[in-house]
């Protein structure tokens, strides 16, 4: 029986989310399908870019946030 497999399939084998087996036929699939291949290899890319990114809230966004923590009274009343 021939496996036939997603891009997501590759996804999950990207992010360690697959069992033994199915890497072991995912392996085998990434050998006789360049398309699938090619996902793969971008997919992998895209990975490495994202963990990269490092973002930076807005001063805007932390003056609200130590604003609120300082008025927070820590007590909410249930009506």
């Amino acid at each position: 029986m021939i496996q036939t497999f997603t891009p997501d399939d590759v996804i999950r084998y990207v992010y360690e989310e697959t069992t033994e087996e199915e890497n072991t036929l995912i392996e085998d699939a990434l050998i006789g399908d360049q398309e699938l291949l090619e996902f793969y290899l971008d997919t992998l890319e895209i990975k490495s870019l994202m963990n990269k990114l490092e973002r930076t809230p807005s001063n805007r966004v932390v003056s609200n946030i130590l604003e609120y923590s300082q008025n927070y009274t820590g007590s909410q009343s249930v009506a």
